[in-house]
């Protein structure tokens, strides 16, 4: 074997390194389980200075609701999640029968200079079998120097049955920190899932 597996056999610990030295090492930092009753899922520590690259890991977040979003926001010093950000998005889309597909950019979900949660994926269903996975990068959130730079891709089950999969950039405008990040449902509860988060930093 050889790479990420052979590497990792038999380890227990949150820690994944890449093959030969090369890429990065990653350190689970904590994990949100959702307990079927949760109004956000909030990170407010272990985000700072320690690694130049933070990562959401989304495992079939479920939501109470049919029809609603899976959003973040994020916190600079304060005790609010309401850091300005601009971004833009762009998404694919198909239904279950084959017969109603779509790729393009959704400028309709993009922020700009604005305060409110940023949108990952829209219109989650509630069935028993629908969800959202995906990911969320952050990059150098301690910085006082520069904007900070993040991106997502996410899956996400309509709740009329369309797999929607949309990518979504863009930067926090802010001069502060960002110490925290917050997610929560467009309406009402989360209801299942986990979110992970890493810290990724250069193993050179």
């Amino acid at each position: 074997m050889t790479g990420i597996i052979a590497q990792n056999v038999g380890r227990t610990s949150g820690l994944i390194k890449s093959a030969g030295g090369g890429g990065g090492v990653w350190t689970l930092i904590s994990t949100f389980t959702s307990d079927g009753s949760d109004a956000t899922a909030t990170f407010d520590s272990g985000i700072d200075s320690t690694y130049p690259i933070y990562v959401f890991k989304f495992i079939n977040i479920h939501p109470e609701t049919d029809n609603v979003g899976f959003m973040f926001n994020g916190r600079d010093g304060s005790t609010a999640y309401d850091a300005i950000k601009t971004t833009t998005n762009f998404k694919a889309m198909a239904n279950e029968g084959d017969d109603d597909i779509y790729f393009g950019y959704d400028s309709s979900r993009d922020l700009a200079q604005s305060t409110d949660f940023q949108l990952l994926v829209q219109d989650i269903g509630n069935d028993n079998d629908q969800s959202c996975s995906g990911e969320l990068w952050l990059f150098n959130p301690s910085s006082t120097t520069f904007v900070k730079h993040f991106y997502s891709r996410m899956n996400g089950l309509y709740f009329q049955d369309y797999i929607f999969a949309p990518f979504i950039a863009g930067y926090f405008n802010v001069t502060a920190a960002i110490d925290g990040i917050q997610f929560k449902f467009s309406a009402d509860e989360i209801q299942g899932g986990k979110i992970k988060l890493y810290g990724l930093k250069d193993s050179a």
